[in-house]
């Protein structure tokens, strides 16, 4: 069942042709696989700055093993995170070769 959007009389939908816009005439799938290649980038990152705030972290604990938790913590966490990132790529891409689609 199709639905169709009920417009007030005289209104009209927005159109984006000619202004520039680089997704008037993308699909969401284009949308989504443009804005993942930014997702992994930030998820590098992140894990760089978290390896490094956590070493830290374990380096100057003196001892102390709240600290030392912490900083094991973080590098967990760092880890966990960056794999969850990781295997979705991983499952885009199965995803890609079995439909015969390109998302990434």
């Amino acid at each position: 069942m199709l639905i169709k959007p009920v417009l007030a009389q005289g209104a009209e939908l927005l159109d984006y042709s000619g202004t520039g816009f680089k997704y008037a005439d993308s699909t969401v799938g284009a949308i989504f696989g443009d804005v993942l290649s930014y997702v992994y980038v930030f998820a590098g990152l992140a894990l760089l700055l978290m390896l490094i705030s956590g070493g830290f972290g374990l380096m100057t604990s003196a001892g102390n093993p709240d600290k030392m938790k912490s900083g094991y913590g973080r590098i967990t966490s760092a880890l966990i995170g960056f794999l969850i990132i990781f295997v979705s790529y991983i499952v885009v891409k199965i995803v890609e070769s079995i439909f015969g689609l390109t998302i990434l």
